[in-house]
């Protein structure tokens, strides 16, 4: 199940939370309706919002939880500002009004039912309302996209073989999603979108025996939570799931270890082996752009 979640910065998020704000101005509509969570983004009070000392009164007593997921709440409506609306709250509804940025042309978003959280979620937060999702859902939401690949004219292909080479392109998130088709290189793409609003150190990596014939490879992401240390697996059938670790460098030797044992057989030139954090490339690119990037990238070992 998706979350919808909106970044705002403080005091705002706050005032939300405690329910002395009900409408949150945007200078953009939205056709969004329902449930809907307010973040706090790690943004400081901006200067001319701390220098407000009626609207800083509100929440004097308050405790501030920046980068978190802190109160959900109904999003019913989204009104748009016309001149008379913004006389009538500022006539009408003060406090509204100085919580809010309210100008012909804008708009009003109508929240309801709001609800403080019992254990505020760490999440990176975005722009817009975005999505949040936490690793068992993103790992049932992955649950339909088989191992393949898309060649150049959108062609699909279960088996890695000789045409792989020159006609492999690395596909966007939606086209994994549409395709439900994708290598670990495409299937680590996926994960990183799902999890770019959780603030939990995400990193990918890209580990290879460049033995100058078939470069045997493969891509995984890894995160940080709560002291501990993940790979999450999805491609790599045979150790599909979420795996925990005490620290990073007992992670990457556990993987280090399975590559080598059941996908080089036992079989390899220490000096072949490398392994590579890389971040997030081109879509559309070849394999040779693929490998280039990473290899243009931060080596471990």
């Amino acid at each position: 199940m998706e979350v919808k979640v909106l970044s705002l910065t403080e005091p705002f998020a706050t005032l939300i939370k405690e329910k002395l704000k009900l409408i949150e101005t945007r200078s953009w509509k939205t056709s969004y309706r329902g449930e809907l969570y307010i973040h706090a983004s790690m943004t400081e009070i901006a200067k001319h919002d701390k220098n407000d000392k009626e609207l800083m009164s509100l929440i004097e007593t308050k405790q501030l939880n920046y980068g978190y997921i802190i109160c959900k709440c109904n999003l019913v409506d989204c009104i748009y500002m016309t001149k008379e609306y913004v006389e009538n709250m500022k006539k009408n509804n003060h406090q509204e009004y100085i919580c809010g940025e309210y100008t012909e042309g804008r708009y009003a978003w109508i929240l309801e039912d709001i609800k403080p959280l019992d254990n505020p979620i760490k999440a990176k937060g975005q722009l817009s309302i975005w999505n949040y999702y936490n690793e068992l859902e993103i790992m049932e939401l992955m649950k339909d996209i088989e191992y393949g690949w898309i060649d150049k004219h959108n062609n699909k292909h279960s088996v890695v073989n000789e045409k792989y080479a020159k006609n492999y392109i690395l596909q966007s998130p939606n086209e994994i999603i549409k395709n439900k088709i994708g290598v670990c290189w495409d299937q680590v793409e996926l994960e990183r979108y799902f999890f770019k609003g959780n603030d939990w150190n995400v990193k990918t990596y890209f580990i290879v025996h460049d033995d100058g014939d078939k470069c045997p490879t493969h891509t995984f992401l890894t995160y940080e939570k709560n002291n501990k240390y993940y790979w999450f697996e999805h491609s790599w059938e045979r150790f599909r799931g979420i795996h925990e670790y005490d620290s990073l460098k007992e992670l990457l030797k556990d993987i280090k270890d399975k590559f080598i044992k059941y996908e080089l057989c036992d079989n390899y030139v220490l000096e072949n082996l490398m392994l590579y954090e890389y971040k997030k490339p081109k879509y559309h690119i070849s394999t040779q752009e693929f490998f280039e990037h990473c290899n243009n990238s931060i080596r471990i070992f």
